[in-house]
């Protein structure tokens, strides 16, 4: 039988376990973009320099190399070029084309939502400052501005007051490959935002999964995250709430199988929003969590989807235990020395480490998911232990800067 090619797009460490899950199932591994040094090019079987957001090359590439699947794992630029490659080979992915390029655009993303009647914060997407500066009645103040095409909170500013608008605009610019941005309502969370990997099969949610996403107010960005746990605390009848909001929204986008990442929050109007969706594994090692945490492998699933194999079943999870990604990062700027690590502590809770410096590098703050450490993953017997166990984290987790 022929060897199956896989597609992957982008370099980055977060690619490592799909490579080797691609490898167990006896595939080919083709990654893919501009940038040769990348550490996830180390790992496949053949490297393809191509720039990632051209969706055109790609898909000549791709034609060239006769893969038989593409997947942008946990990489959000190459989500709409892998949906475009995948629409033009007759290649499964989650989505149609349009559909990804509505769900990876922020603009369009609330416009779809506000046209069929989703819970949606008041927003407006642009494509030049004065626009925006002009609409300042049109919102609630405060609002948050960001890129319409960016992941991982980059570009990300919180405006209290309408006179700083101006630079939060043109920070979001700089981290927006399109050059547009949003503006949109601040919307106050009871509780956790939520950040998760989900799973459907021909368009049915078969794998719902909410979080409890905390943030380092004393970040550099204190809009990125900096812990994860599951499950989350969410009361159920919000679960319920978003998971028939999400299946509603996979019907009107007519999705097929794979894997998403979803972010989602409760208000203190009582109502939960979906404000995230998009159709790909999410940063941070989300996936690789969630498949230690539930005994299950999304990873496995979405592989074996790409490449028209069987897939195994994928059923809603249940966590064997409570379960935490610490993302590690600094504050200040300084060259790494050493993570220190209580050996006693290490051995009670951590499950994996994935750090992704090393001693003599560059540190700088927390500004985005591209600027951590690595990450943790934590365990603890119950919610309780876990909270005590961070309140803590400090003492038994230590970065060393010179």
């Amino acid at each position: 039988m022929k060897q199956k090619k896989l597609m992957l797009l982008g370099g980055l460490r977060y690619l490592l376990p799909v490579i080797e899950e691609a490898h167990n199932l006896g595939a080919y591994v083709i990654t893919a973009d501009y940038l040769p040094d990348n550490i996830a090019h180390k790992y496949s079987d053949e490297y393809c320099n191509v720039s990632i957001i051209d969706k055109e090359a790609v898909l000549v590439k791709a034609k060239e190399l006769e893969i038989d699947g593409i997947l942008s794992h946990a990489v959000d630029p190459g989500v709409v070029s892998a949906a475009f490659v995948a629409e033009q080979m007759g290649l499964p992915f989650q989505t149609s084309y349009k559909s990804a390029c509505i769900l990876q655009d922020k603009s369009l993303f609330r416009q779809f939502l506000m046209d069929n009647g989703f819970n949606c914060p008041h927003a407006k997407g642009y494509t030049n400052v004065e626009d925006a500066l002009n609409d300042v009645n049109y919102f609630n103040w405060p609002v948050i501005v960001k890129p319409v095409d960016s992941a991982g909170s980059k570009g990300v500013t919180k405006v209290v007051n309408p006179k700083d608008l101006p630079l939060a605009i043109e920070f979001a610019l700089s981290c927006s490959i399109s050059k547009n941005f949003i503006v949109e309502d601040f919307l106050d969370i009871v509780g956790y935002q939520s950040s998760a990997d989900i799973f459907t099969v021909d368009g049915k949610l078969v794998y719902p999964a909410y979080s409890d996403q905390l943030f380092d107010k004393d970040a550099a960005n204190p809009f990125t995250p900096a812990i994860e746990i599951w499950p989350a605390s969410m009361e159920q009848h919000f679960q319920d709430d978003l998971t028939e909001q999400l299946q509603r929204l996979f019907t009107l986008l007519e999705v097929k199988s794979g894997i998403y990442n979803v972010e989602s929050r409760v208000c203190s109007n009582g109502k939960a929003y979906i404000m995230e969706v998009s159709p790909r594994g999410g940063g941070n090692r989300i996936a690789e969590l969630q498949d230690m945490a539930t005994n299950q492998s999304l990873i496995r699933a979405e592989i074996c989807k790409a490449l028209s194999l069987p897939m195994h079943d994928i059923t809603a999870p249940e966590y064997d235990g409570v379960w935490c990604n610490f993302i590690l990062h600094s504050s200040v700027e300084g060259t790494l020395e050493s993570i220190d690590i209580n050996p006693d502590f290490e051995q009670k809770y951590i499950k994996d480490k994935g750090f992704i410096v090393a001693k003599g590098d560059h540190i700088v703050p927390f500004t985005g998911a591209n600027t951590s450490l690595g990450t943790l993953f934590l365990r603890a017997e119950t919610r309780d232990e876990l909270d005590r166990v961070l309140e803590n984290i400090n003492n038994n987790v230590r970065i060393v800067l010179s």
